[in-house]
């Protein structure tokens, strides 16, 4: 398919800075990889000092996937194409010594940090989950603002905020002692270099002569800060986004970052695309009227020269489970007539805790579905947890397994004291591990502390020891887990006795798998507990970055998940006031983000829209009777069958009909 003239405008525009607006199913992801190309074979740079940096993990990979099939592997070898993320960690990585850190350092997620901050705050917050969440939002927020804790102190006006500014400092001189980064490090690290260090500067701007940024109104203060400093003076750069699906402020993102270009770069070339190739006629006219009613920098006009398309249709339940039955009967009914494969429906709802129902009903009538969102298995925390002492048996160099499990379940390691091993090991350039076997930490910590440490060392070396003769591999495994109290802990710390069962029941599972590969059987060779730790981490990987399973399964997700994709049915479920928008956006006066969250959603729907809402509703224990979101009264009325209408509709017809025959009996009659 030929490329049209605003897409053919966006891949030949090379000199200097360009913006491309891209409405939903405008063909962007195309445009990039065209422009990819285009700059390769006829601009003659080279695929090395080309960068092209998006969001997530699955749309880095296909637009590589996409340049290689347009261009072969032989000229994209070198090209950059990752997310923001990984492209901190690889600046990260090079510039490690400018950045006065050790090699080898350790990445914490989000379980880790909310473990370290949980430690240093004990004595004031008490484990108070909802406070430390807070908190741990604020140092995000924090370093997304690039504000050091020093900063962050002086800026400090009520006793809460001089507090969190307080932990806030606390946390990253651990971290630091560490050698730890956590993921906002990624961004934050590298604009501070970039921004202070010359050489660093000139060493990378030389090194992307061309960057594309993708999704751009999702970036935060510090992903802007960091692609201004990479483009440089040149300002060879595109970048791609749509402020009308700016839909994670609450992660930190910056639509007005857009803006924000036009006074950066005064020359910016603004082009936009305004075709859509994914919606009918009557979807994109209703979602273009909805996302009128917000604010905006920048008009644009989304079009289709696809058919008009069905009337999107409004249809209620007598309460959450009809409406899910209701759903799950247009499934069915479309099934039985149009023979249409299940993974062509999408149901879409604003929050996780919508879905228990329609997975119920969908259950009841035997229909596969696939969940985006779900957790996997190494995902869950019990399974990290153990994994870590697994990781710290083969390998006493693995720092940030060490940091995990040093005190945990809790042995009296507090974060004092692995700052402590952490300031030694950065004097003696040695791992976390061996600082905490080495005699002059013994002046470092108290006598208790000391011994503690000490006990922790013996119970991993003793195991990794009895590890190395196969036959005592599970015993000494399993005896670990008891010997550590882990069964117990969990008993402590799970919201209920059902739940700490099921937690170490994958405990169970995850040993189970490692002693059958120690073993081996007829099929497999016996592998080494460190080949098999191995394995299950690549395992763990490639979990976490497998391609979309493509089984015929009906696809449940939440909105901000449903952003990116398309299907050609969708049903957008819970349209109540308190459901979307919700509630706490209406109080928050935040309601525009909630707009263009229902954009994305319409967006995301090729030939039928169905809108979907209960009558009455559970919440709290509660019946509540909503009221329909205020976004269907938004839509253009003429294109929209709302159930009770319809109704109505055919009675008057029916009604029509029947004072039809009446006449034409009555006239029969007379002659």
């Amino acid at each position: 398919m030929q490329l049209n003239p605003s897409q053919q405008e966006a891949v030949h525009a090379i000199r200097g800075p360009v913006l491309v607006l891209a409405g939903a199913g405008s063909g962007k992801t195309r445009v990039i990889t065209e422009k990819i190309a285009h700059l390769i074979t006829r601009c003659a740079i080279p695929a090395r000092h080309i960068g092209a940096v998006t969001f997530t993990n699955k749309a880095a990979r296909e637009m590589k996937e996409r340049v290689g099939q347009t261009l072969g592997r032989e000229y994209t070898r070198g090209l950059t194409v990752s997310t923001f993320h990984t492209l901190g960690l690889t600046i990260i990585r090079k510039e490690v010594k400018n950045l006065g850190m050790k090699s080898g350092f350790s990445l914490f997620d989000d379980q880790d940090s909310f473990a370290l901050l949980k430690a240093l705050t004990e004595d004031e917050i008490d484990a108070d989950k909802a406070m430390l969440k807070l908190l741990q939002s604020q140092i995000s927020n924090w370093k997304n603002a690039m504000l050091q804790p020093q900063q962050a102190l002086e800026q400090a006006k009520l006793p809460d905020e001089q507090m969190f500014a307080e932990f806030y400092r606390r946390y990253q001189q651990n971290m630091q002692a560490c050698n730890a980064l956590d993921f906002d490090d990624l961004i934050l690290l590298p604009t501070m270099l970039l921004k202070t260090n010359e050489s660093a500067r000139e060493r990378w701007q030389k090194k992307f002569q061309y960057l594309l940024v993708d999704e751009y109104q999702d970036t935060n203060t510090s992903q802007y800060e960091l692609v201004r400093l990479l483009v440089g003076k040149d300002a060879n750069f595109t970048v791609v986004g749509d402020d009308d699906q700016s839909i994670y402020s609450w992660r930190g993102a910056q639509p007005q970052n857009l803006a924000l270009l036009q006074r950066d770069f005064p020359q910016l070339q603004v082009i936009k695309l305004e075709q859509n190739y994914r919606s009918c006629k009557r979807i994109l006219k209703a979602a273009n009227i909805l996302i009128e009613n917000n604010p905006h920098v920048f008009d644009k006009k989304l079009f289709s020269e696809m058919d008009e398309g069905e009337p999107l249709r409004v249809i209620k339940g007598r309460n959450e489970e009809h409406e899910a039955d209701r759903v799950v009967a247009e499934i069915v009914r479309q099934r039985f007539l149009a023979r249409t494969p299940y993974h062509f429906f999408a149901i879409l709802y604003r929050g996780n805790h919508q879905s228990r129902v329609f997975e119920k009903a969908l259950l009841n009538q035997r229909i596969p579905y696939r969940m985006t969102g779900g957790q996997s298995f190494f995902a869950r925390a019990e399974v990290k947890d153990i994994m870590a002492y697994l990781r710290l048996l083969v390998n006493p160099s693995d720092d940030t397994a060490f940091i995990r499990i040093v005190n945990l379940p809790k042995r009296g390691i507090g974060p004092q004291t692995v700052e402590r091993i952490g300031e030694l090991a950065h004097e003696l350039h040695v791992g976390l591990y061996e600082a905490a076997q080495h005699h002059q930490l013994e002046t470092r910590l108290g006598t208790r502390e000391y011994a503690q440490v000490q006990e922790f060392v013996q119970l991993i070396s003793q195991a990794a020891r009895r590890c190395d003769h196969p036959p005592e591999v599970a015993s000494t495994l399993y005896g670990l887990v008891k010997e550590i109290g882990y069964e117990e802990w969990l008993y402590e710390v799970s919201p209920s006795q059902a739940a700490a069962e099921m937690r170490y029941k994958n405990i169970n599972e995850l040993l189970r798998w490692v002693t059958e590969m120690v073993k081996g059987d007829t099929e497999n060779e016996p592998l080494t507990l460190e080949q098999s730790v191995a394995k299950l981490c690549l395992r763990d990987m490639l979990s976490r970055n497998e391609e979309e399973d493509q089984a015929d399964q009906v696809q449940l997700m939440t909105l901000h998940a449903s952003k990116g994709l398309e299907f050609p049915h969708v049903f957008m479920v819970g349209m109540e006031e308190g459901l979307l928008p919700h509630q706490s956006s209406i109080d928050e006066g935040n309601v525009e983000e909630e707009r263009r969250l229902a954009y994305v959603g319409i967006t995301r729907a090729q030939q039928t829209l169905t809108f979907t809402m209960a009558r009455e509703r559970r919440q709290y224990g509660d019946v509540m009777k909503p009221e329909p979101s205020r976004f269907l009264f938004e839509l253009p009325q003429d294109d929209i069958e709302w159930e009770e209408q319809r109704a109505a509709n055919e009675e008057a017809k029916e009604q029509q009909r029947q004072s039809g025959m009446d006449l034409l009996r009555k006239a029969l009659e007379k002659n």
